[in-house]
């Protein structure tokens, strides 16, 4: 296996990697087209074995606190994607990945990571073996049809909503029990020690 830096040529790779490893997942639906490009400076790596990308890791990174990340004051980097092909999957790939960005961001001066995932518990199992810790939470809300009644409504003549994707920041979960997909999710931070 080789961990090195993405380049533009392994787009298509590192969509089918990420768009493969996210169907076991509370993302399953979170289809890219196109591989992101970020605003700010990122470490963009990729896992490679035999030509095939398996595994990628994507950290935007702050020059200023709190221009990509929230939850610490200081120079933080948001792991936007990190992603295992499945027929690769429980071969420390992941971990691999980790830490060679670990390693980078160490050397960029940033102090800690954030990631935000959803209620899958294998992975925040793995954020958590990784010393990530729980920092905050709220709501994804996906309502359709009948599921809308008494919580959204249209102000636009014949306009009729029939699919939505909400963010739920309260704690009162009961009001959302018709509703079957709900997502908690979660922040994950990992302070690096110095």
């Amino acid at each position: 296996m080789i961990i090195r830096n993405y380049t533009k040529k392994d787009e298509q790779g590192w969509l089918r990697c990420r768009i493969l490893s996210f169907l076991n997942t509370a993302y399953f639906d979170n289809v890219l087209q196109q591989k992101e490009t970020y605003e700010n400076a990122a470490i963009e790596l990729v896992a490679e074995i035999d030509g095939q990308i398996v595994g990628l890791i994507d950290v935007e990174y702050e020059a200023t606190p709190k221009t990509v990340c929230t939850q610490q004051d200081s120079i933080g980097g948001m792991i936007w994607h990190i992603a295992v092909h499945p027929d690769y999957q429980r071969q420390g790939i992941g971990e691999a990945l980790l830490k060679a960005v670990l390693q980078q961001a160490k050397e960029l001066h940033i102090e800690y990571f954030e990631a935000w995932t959803r209620d899958d518990p294998w992975v925040q199992m793995w954020y958590e073996k990784y010393e990530f810790e729980k920092s905050t939470s709220y709501y994804h809300v996906y309502l359709e049809g009948n599921e809308m009644k008494n919580l959204m409504n249209a102000s636009v003549d014949q306009f009729y909503p029939v699919t939505a994707f909400a963010h739920y920041t309260g704690k009162d979960l009961e009001q959302f029990q018709h509703v079957k997909r709900k997502h908690e999710c979660v922040c994950y931070v990992k302070v690096f020690n110095q």
